[in-house]
């Protein structure tokens, strides 16, 4: 039989998660969302750097919600270029496409 506290402790988790379930929810492992991010955001671009390359900022997902990520710099890879990351819609769903360095 169940105990009357075990009762009321069910239904507070069930008023809990239940709203939960409505969020849109990111794949950590593959950072996939239903929910488009947000516009990028315009950022200032500081002066050039010698032996530097700017990489700008963009929308990460961060404890169940996007989050700004600010643009840096990093230094040069000669015979490279730095493709930044982004999110890409693929069959309805948003996926992040992380950045990284490409060879010429």
């Amino acid at each position: 039989m169940i105990s009357r506290r075990n009762l009321l402790r069910g239904l507070f988790a069930a008023g809990v998660v239940a709203p939960l379930a409505t969020l849109p929810v990111a794949d950590a492992e593959a950072q996939t969302m239903w929910m488009a991010p947000p516009p990028v955001r315009r950022e200032r671009v500081p002066p050039p750097r010698r032996g530097q390359v700017w990489v700008p900022g963009h929308w990460g997902w961060r404890r169940g919600a996007y989050v700004w990520i600010p643009g840096r710099w990093v230094a040069a890879r000669p015979g490279w270029r730095y493709v930044q990351p982004r999110w890409v819609r693929r069959g309805g769903r948003w996926v992040f496409v992380p950045g990284g360095w490409v060879r010429w």
